[in-house]
């Protein structure tokens, strides 16, 4: 027999879930709000938690508004899980989100300032990568529960990505491509690039006024229609971004993400500064002019090549290509020093090679750019055993309307 219950929604958990507590489990509920009462039913259950579904809204939160999409809350919705919540309070629960997961972690005393809100809610992924079903569809695929799901249309989706989308004509064979990333640029460039699964790039023809690009199996780039890259302009100065190449997806966020960083870092003329998984040079490229000496350091290939365009007007950067490990223990052999660093760190964290390189260089401020909290809590208890105090940290919403969460920390040494 199906087990209901009432549970109270106190707060919000990784992935998004309210959760609530029965007894001594965690009840975790998905598409609530805390402050509400839900009637909910049991889904499965542990020594520890169980997961359910909400049946009924009891006491409904002054937060709570009108999804916009039809698809929100069924199969056909796998990532905007907060399309309930209204704006305002979303950037308060991602505030306190990220202060819960470093508090839970034991990081000592971090001070977590207000969210730095989106300019735009709705309308601003300017790429999105889909995965190809048997049949040669675009569907995206959500992280957890692991599904794939055809969707005609997003509410994100910045319009020039939904004119691609609409008009994409090519016959894809699953076969030979596991995915394909539709991107836009300036002026309203569109660029597709195809991830295959072999080393054979596809015969293709299309009347679309969008570049074609593959990524071969060893990750490598290959252009076959138009450019192998976009242009985005980013305050003012303008950067390639060839096919394969990392770059945020909220573009119009970008600005307010470098922002953040600098004001935390607080670089000074004397600063010698590393800039760490640098991609084609954005943070470089605004705190060059604030600083003696940059060192940037990217192991892809392609991005390498773009950030040495990208900052070829400066001539106190060195960009070396390479894994960041690596770099750091030469730096370290041929007796360099720096006084800060910033690192737009991957989603597993830095590690410890790399925290224990940023001792061994001197570091003394370091900025971590993060887009998973969990991650970055543990880049901060590896910190903290070599020296470095997290100073203060704060989310930049660059995924409105989902529980997605990148975020800024200074740690000090």
């Amino acid at each position: 027999r199906e087990q209901t219950f009432l549970v109270d929604i106190e707060s919000i958990g990784y992935g998004g879930v309210g959760l609530g507590k029965r007894g001594r489990k965690t009840v975790s509920v998905p598409f609530t709000i805390p402050g509400e009462r839900v009637l909910a039913r049991t889904v499965r259950q542990d020594d520890t938690l169980i997961t359910a579904e909400g049946i009924r809204l009891e006491d409904a939160s002054a937060d709570r508004v009108y999804p916009a999409c039809a698809a929100f809350g069924k199969a056909g919705c796998i990532r905007c899980s907060w399309q309930h919540i209204a704006y305002r309070a979303q950037t308060l629960l991602k505030q306190d989100m990220l202060a819960e997961t470093l508090e839970r972690a034991g990081v000592r005393e971090p001070e977590v300032l207000p969210t730095v809100s989106a300019i735009s809610e709705w309308g601003y992924l300017q790429n999105v990568l889909f995965t190809l079903d048997a049949h040669g569809r675009l569907c995206l695929t959500s992280r957890e529960p692991r599904q794939v799901v055809q969707i005609s249309d997003c509410a994100l989706w910045h319009p020039s990505i939904v004119d691609l989308y609409e008009a994409l004509d090519l016959d894809l064979d699953p076969a030979l491509i596991s995915r394909i990333r539709l991107a836009t640029g300036d002026q309203g460039s569109q660029m597709i690039t195809l991830s295959l699964k072999t080393d054979s790039a596809p015969e293709l023809e299309t009347d679309l006024n969008a570049s074609v690009n593959v990524i071969l199996s060893d990750n490598e780039p290959m252009n076959l229609i138009g450019d192998s890259h976009l242009r985005c302009t980013i305050g003012g100065r303008t950067f390639r971004v060839t096919a394969g190449s990392f770059f945020r997806p909220n573009v119009s966020m970008i600005p307010a993400l470098v922002d953040a960083v600098l004001e935390l870092l607080n670089p000074a003329p004397s600063d010698t500064l590393l800039d760490l998984y640098a991609g084609v040079g954005v943070f470089s490229a605004f705190a060059a002019p604030r600083v003696a000496r940059v060192t940037l350091i990217e192991s892809f290939p392609p991005a390498v090549t773009d950030a040495d365009l990208n900052l070829s007007a400066f001539d106190h950067i060195d960009v070396i290509e390479g894994g960041c490990a690596d770099v750091l223990a030469a730096l370290i052999e041929d007796g360099e020093r720096y006084t800060c660093a910033i690192a737009d760190a991957p989603s597993p964290g830095m590690g410890d090679p790399v925290v224990n390189a940023l001792a061994g260089l001197n570091v003394e401020r370091l900025v971590v750019v993060s887009d998973d909290p969990q991650a970055l809590a543990k880049d901060a208890r590896r910190l903290e055993k070599v020296g470095f105090r997290l100073r203060a940290a704060h989310a930049v919403d660059l995924s409105p309307q989902t529980h997605f969460l990148d975020s800024v920390a200074l740690f000090i040494r």
